[in-house]
């Protein structure tokens, strides 16, 4: 059946290959070389090829352009997709972590955000079964070290690796096997090619001898070469002679100003130097600040701030960088430096703009992130605003039309949002205010994307920073955001460490809000720990905290807590008029979100007090508020009690359909827990259809998942559901071993809902 099938299934091959080099010439020869190195010349049977390539050259040589090159015409060999990775290995700044790129390639290829380990060796091995028997082909650029390429390698033959790296990687190639080609500086032919086919359109009579001489003033460089022939482009009328001189005279002032003794890259950075001083003032300053920039690209948006300036002004700057190949646009609107020019901008920008200037410059940018992600926030999750601002100065930050802007926004800029954050607890930045506010509001954007290691990161970063100027409010943020990513993770242990030290510096500045925040979250340890008692005692006194405060909002999801609670505990008609009070107020102040969620309790409950229609009416509400708001998270949870409600009102084939779609966008979200839950419904509607053995297998897939995450409750409960459909298909025998499992987990738990489910499965066994 279609609802066996695994959602991953469903994803298409992941398309991640930048496009093919424009204006690319010649390599004849390497490419047909690649192709006998790894037996893609066709004179070999795949048992002939390797699965590793590594091209190797000097910066600017155009490796990452061979590559791509090279990976466009053999893609079609690898129907199950190709990923890519830019690993900076010589950026100015950090390289790419391999941990975060096997989020990434995970991610591409179907592994939903929340069933990516956290550990790094887990990670890594779900990724090489992940790649198991596929034919995809990735592309590692810019690798620093054999080491950071390694964890990324598939462990089959089916796949291809491509790596560039300005390193020989010799341990890449004698001990995993791969194939090293050396890419050479382009041949004199090739090099004037080159300049030929930027320039044809615009100057026409150049003397080729002429065209030889700068060719070899580029040291034969792809990219010098390209710097140096949009610069004759955009002079047609200046004779090549005389920019042959300024080029002279710059290569000479470069080597008064240098003890280099590479030839290669005193000609690259001659090239830059000369394009540079070709421009006006106001790219000129532009292209220093880009250096200044933390994240891997950079919108125009951002430009502007980082330049001051209104981002109307910045645009024809952007436009002559790109026209001058000193910035790259990538995508429309987003803009990138070859890490060469990035680290020649940070050079101009250090002799040309003094320390309090940079330091203005990055200030008013990381404020930009900061208040431009405010501004999302407020439109994604308005109520999760926890941190008060004070109102931009120098930059004017982005405004949003609706939620689903705000997501791309937040969605597009996570690696420089990630950034971001570390370099404002950095020296050179020295604003650690900016760094703990920032980390705070990026906790609820990964809270609801299960985007663990941006979010570990920037707590640990924002808990630092805080620390480092003695902000204790700050502090206890950080800690909080911590432990609500250990809880979500599944880390409880850690998860109470960290609300319990928020909690401590909450009571002792005063904080009472924060106070408050802080009991609730350890009351919703207490109820995933299933210790109800504790959980009732911490939603109380929260309650009555948020009371005094005059915090409606949380009162009411306080209350909704609180019935939640009572609901497990067996107290139903309690459960329910907590929930008519919170929903009360959730529609009074509009927060829909959390109305439906206790809409969603309020069905269970009706549900077991016998009031069907009631709950339908409840549940059906609960629904519509979450395709309202376009919310897979809810909208999932929140299914698996409909089709509890449809089975009750006896239609379990319309049950059946409704947990499909659950499972399936639980699968997707990467929540297995939820995903069990509505697993083991379908058993249940399974059952009610008279199919047994159907319900027998998703009972035991619920189990099972449930089992390994440890949640003793849910799996006695599906144990339970497991045992009937034994009997029901005529294996009562067999129905005693999960019984007997059953017993044993609920002897842990003395709430009154326990003992229900102990005796009853007690009295089975007897039958």
């Amino acid at each position: 059946m279609l609802f066996h099938r695994s959602e991953a299934d469903h994803d298409p091959p992941p398309r991640q290959l930048p496009a093919d080099v424009r204006g690319f010439v010649n390599r004849v020869e390497e490419l047909l070389a690649l192709d006998r190195l790894t037996g893609h010349d066709g004179r070999q049977g795949d048992g002939g090829r390797v699965t590793l390539s590594v091209i190797s050259g000097t910066a600017g040589v155009g490796k990452t352009s061979l590559a791509l090159r090279w990976a466009h015409r053999i893609r079609h060999r690898f129907p199950e997709g190709q990923l890519y990775a830019n690993l900076r290995g010589y950026d100015p700044g950090e390289p790419t972590r391999p941990e975060v790129v096997l989020d990434r390639f995970l991610r591409a290829l179907g592994v939903p955000p929340a069933s990516i380990p956290a550990d790094f060796e887990d990670r890594e091995a779900l990724y090489r079964s992940r790649l198991a028997e596929r034919q995809v082909l990735l592309v590692l650029d810019n690798a620093a070290t054999a080491r950071q390429v390694r964890p990324l390698l598939p462990g089959t033959d089916t796949c291809l690796t491509i790596v560039t790296s300005r390193s020989m990687l010799s341990g890449l190639v004698t001990r995993d096997g791969g194939r090293r080609l050396t890419v050479p500086m382009l041949t004199e032919d090739d090099a004037v090619a080159l300049l030929r086919n930027v320039t044809t359109d615009y100057r026409r009579d150049d003397d080729p001898a002429e065209l030889v001489e700068l060719a070899g003033l580029c040291a034969r460089l792809p990219l010098a070469l390209r710097i140096a022939a949009e610069r004759a482009a955009s002079r047609p009328f200046m004779p090549l002679g005389e920019l042959i001189r300024d080029l002279r005279d710059e290569s000479a002032l470069w080597d008064a100003l240098t003890a280099e003794e590479d030839e290669e890259s005193d000609a690259v950075r001659t090239v830059f130097a000369w394009s540079y001083r070709g421009l006006g003032a106001t790219e000129a300053r532009l292209f220093r600040l880009l250096g200044l920039h933390p994240g891997p690209d950079i919108s125009a948006q951002a430009a502007a701030a980082l330049a001051g300036a209104p981002a109307a002004r910045v645009r024809q700057p952007l436009d002559a960088l790109v026209t001058a190949h000193l910035v790259e646009q990538h995508a429309p609107g987003r803009y990138h430096l070859h890490d060469l020019l990035r680290a020649y901008a940070i050079d101009q920008a250090r002799q040309f703009e003094d320390e309090q200037e940079r330091r203005d410059a990055l200030r008013r940018v990381l404020d930009w992130y900061l208040h431009t992600a405010d501004a999302a926030l407020a439109r994604t999750l308005p109520f999760n605003r926890t941190v008060p601002l004070d109102p931009p100065t120098d930059v004017t930050p982005l405004t949003f039309v609706g939620s689903t802007d705000a997501d791309a926004w937040f969605d597009g800029e996570r690696e420089n949002l990630i950034a971001v954050t570390q370099a404002a607890a950095g020296i050179e930045a020295d604003a650690p205010r900016t760094a703990w506010q920032l980390a705070t509001i990026l906790r609820s954007v990964f809270m609801h994307r299960n985007a663990f290691d941006g979010w570990f990161t920037t707590a640990r970063v924002g808990l630092a920073a805080a620390r480092t100027l003695g902000d204790r409010r700050g502090e206890a943020e950080a800690l909080e955001s911590l432990g609500k990513a250990h809880f979500q993770a599944r880390q409880l242990d850690e998860a109470v460490r960290y609300h319990r030290a928020a909690l401590a510096i909450r009571q002792s500045i005063g904080d009472e809000h924060g106070t408050a925040v802080s009991v609730n979250a350890l009351g919703l340890l207490g109820l995933r720990h299933r210790r109800l008692t504790d959980a009732l005692t911490h939603f109380t006194d929260s309650l009555t905290r948020f009371e005094r405060i005059g915090n409606q909002r949380w009162q009411a999801l306080l209350l909704s807590n609180l019935a939640e609670t009572r609901y497990e505990l067996g107290e139903l008609a309690l459960a329910a008029a907590l929930l008519d009070r919170a929903l009360t107020v959730q529609r009074k102040i509009d927060d829909r979100g959390q109305e439906g969620n206790s809409l969603f309790f309020l069905s269970m409950t009706l549900r077991e007090l016998g009031r069907i229609d009631e709950a339908a009416d409840a549940i059906e509400r609960a629904v519509t508020v979450a395709e309202d708001a376009g919310s897979p998270v809810w909208l999932a949870h929140w299914l698996v009690e409909y089709a509890r409600v449809l089975r009750a009102r006896g239609r379990p084939a319309e049950a059946l359909e409704a947990v499909h779609r659950a499972a399936t966008i639980q699968r997707r979200l990467g929540d297995r827990s939820r995903e069990a839950m509505a697993l083991d419904g379908a058993g249940e509607a399974y059952r009610e259809l008279g199919q047994p053995d159907e319900a027998v297998a998703f009972h035991l897939r619920a189990a099972a998942a449930h089992r390994q995450l440890g949640d003793a409750w849910q799996l006695a409960v599906a144990l339970d559901h497991l045992a009937a459909a034994l009997v029901d298909a005529d294996r009562a025998e067999e129905a005693d071993v999960p019984r007997r499992e059953a017993l044993a987990l609920l002897a842990t738990f003395d709430d009154a809902r326990a003992a229900a489910l102990r005796d009853r499965l007690e009295a089975a066994g007897r039958d």
